[in-house]
């Protein structure tokens, strides 16, 4: 497999946030790198204080995978954040997210960048949509209010946010007003800024191995306090069109 020249910055960087996920973390590692073998590409590992050997299982596969890097948080600050340290130390100009537990399949990875790099300019995010979903019933039944509930308030057009597979452009995300839990807002505020977005559908798995880390009751209560305030950033948003340069 062919690795990329620390002297050349990739196209791609896969940036993965994980917490205590020591048993699903080194496999999925692979299949990210398999998944885009032949591309230049980087894989970002994002360790949110994790308290088992969730980092020293990745730092041990870094002789295996030479595209593979290891971020590490000294203090446990959440999926957000760790996604948002893996952006901002990625090379690429494309990002690729993917949750840590295994559920999302690397494998789907590369046709979202396809699409988004076929897309036009203003084309800032491709999300997947998982089909066939692999969790509870009770899971899936809040999944689907709560994604009714946003799109219906935020008009943001995605059937799942949830997902957490998804590709955009760098450099569109860090436009974005940061706030934990913005990764489940990211098609809305990417129309905020006057992007365009685009869905596809994705495979979704079973997890092997940890235990998932949200509640729904959990998810309730931060869900309806980020609505608000996504919607008052929504009601704040001025455009002015097309900039001209005199």
């Amino acid at each position: 497999m062919a690795g990329t020249p620390q002297n050349l910055a990739p196209d791609i960087s896969v940036v993965v946030p994980v917490f205590d996920e020591e048993g699903a973390a080194p496999a999925l590692a692979r299949e990210i790198a398999a998944a885009f073998a032949g591309r230049n590409f980087e894989i970002v590992f994002v360790d949110d204080a994790s308290r088992d050997g969730t980092r020293a299982a990745l730092k041990a596969l870094q002789g295996e995978i030479p595209q593979l890097r290891v971020l590490s948080h000294r203090k446990n600050s959440g999926q957000s954040r760790a996604i948002r340290t893996g952006v901002l130390g990625a090379r690429g100009a494309v990002i690729v997210t993917l949750d840590g537990d295994g559920q999302n399949d690397p494998a789907d990875g590369p046709q979202l960048v396809d699409a988004l790099l076929a897309g036009p300019p203003e084309l800032a995010l491709v999300g997947g949509e998982r089909v066939k979903r692999q969790d509870s019933q009770a899971k899936k039944v809040a999944s689907r209010i709560g994604n009714g509930v946003r799109k219906r308030l935020l008009k943001d057009t995605a059937n799942d946010t949830g997902c957490g597979l998804k590709a955009f452009r760098r450099e569109a995300f860090l436009r974005l007003p940061y706030f934990d839990h913005i990764h489940r807002y990211l098609p809305a505020l990417m129309l905020r800024e006057g992007y365009l977005t685009a869905f596809r559908p994705v495979n979704h798995r079973h997890r092997q191995t940890g235990r998932s880390k949200y509640t729904n009751l959990g998810r309730l209560w931060a869900s309806l306090s980020d609505l608000a305030g996504v919607m008052w950033l929504q009601s704040r948003a001025r455009h002015p069109g097309v900039v001209d340069e005199a």
